[in-house]
């Protein structure tokens, strides 16, 4: 299959080394530097050139805030045949994008990053295909996704938001407000340490994406929850009540360990 990848970030350079021996790929993008090392793959710098090079499969893989736009940006230099595809973590717009651009789609969400995963174990790690994309889309995905071992999982666009939110709102919720309460960040101990990594990782991320996945409609209700149990811990603590104490635990490790 002729693919063209767009962006070659982190994960479409990725991407394109993991596609590269079984299928005819192409990269796009803008600024050459980040082409320079790229393996057995064409590099593209101008829209005229994805037109020549006629790819049956485009994978938007530019962050986030751009994929849209990347998508008007490309749609006139493609056949009509030709498979869109995105690799979103939010899909915003995305499904009123697809019902009217007049082309076939597959969306998914590979839940990974380059930089932080073991790239020659990713049988830990998960990838999300949206159900209601084109089934060869679908296909051509679960054998990639399968052959790097990653767990799969099938979702609507909706389904997968709020599955989002619930996986994603939640720990960056609590990290951002373990940081806003953060005073001595050399403080000693094992278990501050590891909640300070993670809050340092969540605060790492693109402050878009951030936005956009605290910005769910689904997120308040997630905020409300947290701030309850909040409450709840905060009446226990100032109660010294022991008992009380010991049930809330066991209610959080069924909560955890089920």
């Amino acid at each position: 299959m002729r693919i063209c990848i767009i962006g070659a970030g982190k994960m479409g350079s990725f991407f394109a080394d993991s596609m590269c021996l079984l299928h005819e790929v192409a990269i796009y993008d803008v600024d050459i530097k980040r082409l320079q090392y790229v393996f057995n793959t064409r590099r593209l710098t101008t829209l005229d050139e994805i037109r020549d090079f006629n790819p049956e499969l485009v994978i938007n893989a530019v962050t986030l805030k751009y994929t849209l736009k990347m998508f008007h940006d490309v749609l006139p230099y493609l056949s009509e045949n030709c498979l869109l595809s995105d690799i979103a973590s939010v899909k915003t717009g995305l499904k009123s994008f697809y019902e009217t651009c007049g082309h076939p789609f597959v969306s998914t969400h590979p839940m990974f990053g380059p930089t932080f995963a073991n790239l020659r174990e990713l049988s830990k790690n998960h990838a999300i295909i949206i159900a209601e994309s084109d089934p060869k889309g679908k296909e051509f995905f679960r054998d990639f996704y399968g052959s790097l071992n990653l767990n799969l999982h099938e979702y609507t666009f909706d389904g997968h938001d709020e599955t989002m939110t619930y996986a994603l709102s939640i720990p960056f919720v609590s990290s951002m407000v373990f940081a806003a309460s953060m005073r001595y960040p050399d403080a000693p101990g094992t278990t501050f340490t590891k909640h300070l990594d993670t809050a340092k990782g969540v605060l790492s991320e693109d402050d878009y994406l951030t936005s956009e996945i605290l910005f769910s409609p689904y997120t308040p209700d997630k905020i409300e929850n947290v701030i309850s149990q909040m409450t709840r811990l905060k009446k226990i603590i100032e109660k010294r009540d022991s008992q009380e104490m010991k049930d809330y635990l066991a209610e959080l490790r069924k909560n955890i360990f089920r």
